[in-house]
């Protein structure tokens, strides 16, 4: 049964060629390699900055970097904006109306931006959708069949595990955020549990500095408020910097007749990162592991990109990762920061 779990997205049979807009250490890092290794073209790259783009091209082999937004919006192609979020939403004003989008998360840096994009696509006739890419993984993908065809059985377990060293330093433009770990990093995961179990109906939140950090939020708790008996709750911390033995990167679903665990390879010692790891156990029985057909990086950026395009041609009846969807994605994100401003229950008084 294990071996024949899902693993992969299904690829457009004509895939239209592809025009990248931001040039950033995640298009060199996972956008590219994905896309050479998918046989997506990628017909040229933008970027604010022409130097970089044009350095990227040349070690990708790209044909052509455009000299601004508006000569890249008059490509005939599938549009990937991986600029920084607060510039999503003037670039999708640039593109051509019913373009064909997909946008790097997160959708903006809080729920007002998400809600300008949504309205953007929409008033814009874009077909559009969100790089939430965790759940297109291999191991994700696997753990999402395994639930639908009742290897899991009724959810009762959720559980995501980060203590770990994160180089926050490979990314400068979150030192002036008023807002860092949910919104940037454990979207992630709110987004693959809401793909596993759909909405809660409540969140519990805290986020907190370090003194090693100059960045808002870097370590977080959550606990999402689902229907009995499905517990889910998120323990992150970036700041473990005392060697790899008790760093951990796990995602965890038990169900009333099985168990997933999987181990996040690329976040130990990233981005070098270790191999990803899935392993499933029926009660009673053994854990085995599934042989993967593939990495979180690079490989899962190939399937939001092949499911847009299948969606456009006709291949697909729904897009998972539409901007309807993460829009309620970033909700959730937006609930759990609303909840750290709220009060916690005070210990009663002799």
């Amino acid at each position: 049964m294990i071996d024949a779990l899902q693993q992969r997205w299904p690829m457009p049979s004509a895939p239209r060629p592809i025009v990248i807009i931001g040039t950033g250490g995640i298009v060199k890092d996972a956008h590219l390699p994905a896309y050479r290794k998918a046989g997506f073209e990628v017909s040229g790259l933008y970027d604010i900055d022409r130097t970089r783009a044009k350095a990227l091209a040349e070690d990708w082999a790209v044909p052509r970097v455009f000299a601004s937004l508006e000569e890249a919006a008059a490509h005939n192609a599938v549009f990937d904006i991986a600029a920084p979020p607060v510039a999503h939403a003037a670039i999708l004003r640039a593109l051509p109306e019913r373009s064909t989008v997909l946008l790097q998360k997160p959708m903006g840096l809080d729920l007002a931006q998400a809600t300008a994009i949504r309205d953007t696509v929409s008033a814009r006739n874009l077909t559009a959708a969100v790089n939430f890419q965790l759940r297109y993984s291999a191991m994700m993908l696997a753990i999402a069949d395994s639930i639908r065809k009742g290897v899991i059985g009724e959810l009762v377990e959720i559980e995501v595990h980060i203590n770990l060293v994160t180089p926050w330093h490979l990314f400068p433009h979150l030192k002036t955020n008023p807002r860092v770990e949910i919104v940037s990093h454990s979207i992630h995961y709110l987004d693959t549990i809401r793909a596993l179990a759909g909405d809660p109906q409540a969140v519990f939140a805290r986020s907190f500095a370090h003194p090693s950090s100059q960045l808002v939020d870097t370590r977080t708790t959550m606990i999402l408020d689902y229907p009995q008996p499905l517990r889910v709750t998120l323990s992150i911390n970036h700041h473990h910097d005392f060697g790899r033995r008790f760093q951990e990167a796990s995602f965890r679903v038990e169900g009333t007749h099985g168990a997933a665990m999987a181990k996040l390879g690329v976040l130990l010692d990233y981005p070098a990162g270790e191999p990803d790891e899935l392993w499933l156990a029926a009660r009673g029985g053994p854990w085995q592991q599934v042989q993967l057909t593939g990495a979180w990086f690079p490989d899962a950026f190939i399937g939001p990109m092949a499911n847009l395009q299948r969606f456009v041609a006709g291949e697909d009846a729904n897009v998972a990762t539409r901007v309807e969807d993460a829009w309620r994605t970033m909700a959730l994100v937006e609930a759990c920061y609303e909840s750290t401003r709220q009060p916690g229950t005070p210990l009663r008084q002799p």
